[in-house]
């Protein structure tokens, strides 16, 4: 069996301009990187062109067994043009730290891929670059500004902006700098987050042109003074600079999938630790694009969708049309109790139980957020037909359709049948609610969060966080979204509650302000903003051979 590498160089691609000139991208537009990847140019965007059909695709609670999201959603984009629908995909850019971690990339699987998927997983544009530059030169900027005199009167001991890298290195999440000779700067502790966690990753995935990205950053809240006031990008000089080193990083790129169908690729937050969702002008260039426009939301639907609706699509103004839940038989048998070496055979007890985690997402998507919603059964061989057809039965029984997925093994043509419900479900009417109201106060945002989304008994707050949540709410972010960081693994903040569980209370332990993203992040739980790497990590598997072939990354 080929392995998602070895199938992606197996198959003959169009040049990236063949593709533009396919979707009537005009060439003028365009900004090549090589023969197989382009920017576009903001410019191109044109709000008075037709807007497409938003589908988003989203998934169960994941596991360690793999749901396929990714794949899913580039497998729907080629169904869909594989029934004569003009068709987009618009993606996150993967994160170096779980290509060489444990998690993969994100550029599909299977026959469902976008290409040039080394270029994409690994440097691509070098998008990510810019922003830990642009992030690291406020950092830089920062403490260069309380060396030469402190104007400012910087708390150093109240600076909460961190530098950021984009790999997993856990010996970075607490340091010291400033050692060794005066000139070194003022002592101090400091860490790093990893790139896709950092609030310059958010102000470029939600900012609309470049007057708005300036904005964004000289938005950001740097630390305190000595007499608690905030201290920004702005009061620092030091946006115009960061947005010159974000100018080309701010532009979407565009490739392909396997079978030709146009993808969007750019921005790339975590969804446990950030907002979860590709860049705005990226969904707003798919939407213009194609008469559907398929996208996902990081993680589970708890996390990415929740995000992507109450924070994303606020902000932008937009509104899917139809929402996919990905599951899989295996995931579900392990939400019902079995470990991951126990997934190939059947056991309709433990899927049964595993269900109620599905049922609570479709729940969420209908009830809370008032959209029509499908499951995409991602099928791997072990699984059964029996086992199927519980799924299908008790999806229908809860008002959904779930459909079969093949794409992985078939591409496409394994995602016509979903593509079809897709059509059917975009004709339906319906209309987007929040999860919260832009008036409730942080607090009664986040216990919304906890009580309808994730189904939690209540919040409680640490003394630290709860201070934090009252100073927050006296400065005037209260009308902020609030972004949840929590862990990817259970509906609560624990993730060893697996399924769809009961009784428990979110425990939020710190509150971080995001005021040039435009949201507050509530970190729950142990979550970390810096990953580590695993014990066996994916790098020692990955070569590159005399001709520059690269092997072993998937």
């Amino acid at each position: 069996m080929k392995t998602d590498i070895q199938i992606a160089q197996s198959v003959k691609t169009e040049k990236i301009s063949v593709i533009a000139k396919k979707y009537n991208i005009p060439e003028e537009y365009l900004v090549p990187y090589g023969l197989d990847k382009t920017k576009v140019k903001l410019s191109y965007l044109d709000k008075n062109k037709k807007k497409g059909k938003l589908i988003l695709v989203t998934a169960i609670t994941p596991t360690p067994a793999g749901e396929g999201k990714t794949t899913t959603s580039v497998g729907l984009a080629d169904g869909l043009s594989k029934i004569g629908k003009k068709t987009c995909v618009a993606l996150r850019e993967p994160s170096l730290g779980p290509v060489f971690g444990i998690k993969g990339g994100a550029a599909g699987g299977g026959y469902a891929q976008v290409v040039p998927m080394e270029d994409i997983n690994l440097h691509f544009t070098g998008d990510f670059h810019a922003i830990g530059a642009a992030n690291n030169l406020l950092c830089a900027m920062v403490d260069n500004h309380i060396h030469q005199g402190n104007a400012l009167k910087i708390d150093p001991k109240r600076i909460i902006l961190k530098r950021c890298v984009d790999m997993n290195d856990r010996f970075l999440r607490q340091t010291i700098g400033g050692l060794g000779a005066r000139g070194n700067g003022v002592t101090r502790q400091d860490g790093f987050n990893i790139t896709v966690a950092s609030e310059v990753m958010a102000v470029l995935c939600l900012s609309e042109d470049f007057q708005d990205l300036k904005k964004r950053l000289g938005n950001i809240i740097v630390g305190y003074n000595y007499d608690n006031e905030p201290i920004t990008a702005k009061d620092l000089k030091a946006q115009g600079a960061m947005a010159a080193l974000l100018r080309d990083a701010l532009m979407p790129n565009l490739v392909q999938t396997l079978e030709g169908t146009a993808a969007f690729i750019h921005g790339g937050p975590f969804a446990n630790i950030a907002h979860g969702c590709n860049s705005i002008l990226a969904t707003k260039m798919a939407l213009q694009t194609a008469d559907y426009a398929v996208t996902e939301a990081g993680f589970g639907a708890d996390l990415g969708a929740e995000k992507f609706l109450d924070i994303k699509c606020r902000t932008a103004g937009l509104k899917p049309d139809a929402v996919i839940i990905v599951a899989t038989v295996r995931a579900l048998k392990m939400h019902g109790g079995l470990s991951k070496d126990e997934l190939t055979h059947e056991n309709l007890e433990a899927l049964e139980k595993g269900i109620p985690n599905l049922l609570q997402h479709i729940d969420n998507i209908k009830n809370v957020y008032g959209l029509p919603c499908a499951v995409a059964i991602n099928r791997f061989p072990f699984d059964t037909e029996k086992e199927t057809e519980l799924v299908e039965k008790l999806c229908r029984e809860h008002g959904v359709k779930a459909v079969l997925s093949e794409v992985w093994e078939k591409g496409g043509e394994g995602g016509k049948e979903l593509a079809e419900e897709v059509v059917r479900l975009c004709e339906e009417k319906s209309e987007l609610s929040y999860c919260y109201d832009s008036e409730d106060s942080l607090a009664e945002k986040i216990e919304k969060i906890a009580t309808k989304i994730y189904h939690a008994d209540g919040v409680e707050y640490n003394p630290t966080a709860k201070r934090e949540l009252n100073k927050l709410q006296k400065f005037g972010f209260g009308s902020l979204p609030v972004c949840m960081a929590k862990t990817q693994y259970s509906f609560s903040d624990n993730p060893k509650l697996l399924g769809a569980p009961k009784g428990f209370k979110i425990e939020v332990a710190e509150i971080r302000i995001s005021a040039g993203a435009g949201f507050v992040v509530v970190l729950t739980g142990d979550i970390m903003t810096m990953p580590g790497l695993p014990k066996v990590p994916s790098a020692e598997n990955i070569d590159v051979d005399e001709e520059g072939k690269i092997s072993g990354l998937f």
